[in-house]
């Protein structure tokens, strides 16, 4: 590993301490470290600023891996969970689940179980109908219009299935699609950390793939790389990923786009490996970030992220269309 490289994941693991250190003390209560350690009368909202950094944590590694997988393998900058319509699809399922069960009583542990796995399956069979379409576009900027069409029809179902659905279903579908990170339990991050491990583990067996398939299809199986086994890789890995986050946070965009896209520019983005950690690394910091204005102003965590992420996109569109 590079001077350069080590002196950037440094940084960034300082940065993400002190954005950790700054998280746990936002809020409209002043909490003492016993609070964080001892059975104090503010240990519950103690409780409440660590799940919430927990599942920050989780949501920086996820989304940016994510995007990075698809960049890589479709050669697109703006290819991305919520680009290609995989956020949208993993939302309209949930929202189906929501509006579905609410007369279901289910023990806290299956219900997030199987919020996770509507959201799971949905953005699993997206992707495999991506990656059919991949094969009929020459063009691969195609897909990405094809990801606006899926958006909009998920986004008409979801939107009929509110005007039709209970006050108490809507609320609970409003307030899940607001990203409400305060919410999230630790069962529910016990079981968040379960898929990303999975999911993180199915990412890291295709970062080698990756490398000889970014140099043409043709030296990648002269090198022995299994296409078919990766594509299968890359959809199990992102749609998991994706959507585990989706299902516990809500849909939270452009982050998948944005982050490898600002590792591309500190860092070389043909050293495959390297650009996985810093995309870690710098989505961590990212989520933290985002979280604390999201405290500060009580503004929706998905609002602030497509706040700060479509003038970014913007400038990538115009910065292509330059060269």
């Amino acid at each position: 590993m590079s001077a350069q490289f080590k002196i950037l994941c440094l940084a960034l693991m300082i940065a993400i301490a002190f954005a950790s250190f700054i998280n746990l003390n936002t809020g409209f209560l002043s909490l003492n470290l016993q609070d964080f350690f001892q059975n104090t009368e503010n240990g519950q909202i103690a409780e409440i600023r660590i799940n919430r950094v927990l599942v920050m944590f989780l949501a920086g590694v996820s989304i940016p891996s994510s995007g990075f997988l698809m960049q890589e393998y479709f050669q697109n900058p703006l290819a991305g969970p919520d680009i290609l319509g995989i956020t949208s699809v993993a939302s309209l399922s949930v929202a189906f689940y929501i509006f579905f069960s609410h007369d279901i009583l289910l023990p806290e542990f299956l219900q997030n179980s199987f919020l996770s796995l509507s959201a799971i399956i949905g953005s699993l069979l997206l992707m495999l109908v991506l990656l059919s379409m991949s094969n009929k576009f020459q063009d691969k900027s195609y897909l990405i219009i094809f990801g606006f069409l899926v958006s909009a029809f998920a986004g008409a179902i979801v939107s009929l299935l509110q005007f039709y659905a209970e006050n108490q279903s809507l609320k609970n579908y409003i307030l899940w699609s607001f990203g409400a990170n305060n919410m999230v339990s630790r069962n529910q991050i016990i079981v968040l950390s379960i898929l990303v491990l999975i999911g993180l583990l199915i990412c890291f067996k295709t970062i080698k793939p990756l490398i000889g398939n970014s140099l043409g299809t043709s030296y990648a199986q002269s090198l022995g790389v299994n296409l078919n086994q990766l594509k299968l890789l890359i959809i199990v890995a992102s749609s998991l990923l994706s959507a585990s986050i989706t299902a516990f946070l809500g849909p939270i965009l452009f982050i998948g786009i944005i982050v490898p896209h600002f590792c591309r520019l500190i860092y070389n983005p043909a050293k495959l490996w390297q650009q996985w950690i810093l995309n870690m690394f710098l989505g961590m910091l990212m989520m933290l970030l985002f979280s604390i204005v999201a405290e500060k102003t009580q503004i929706p965590l998905n609002v602030i992220s497509s706040i700060f992420g479509i003038p970014v996109i913007l400038m990538m569109l115009l910065r292509q269309n330059k060269v």
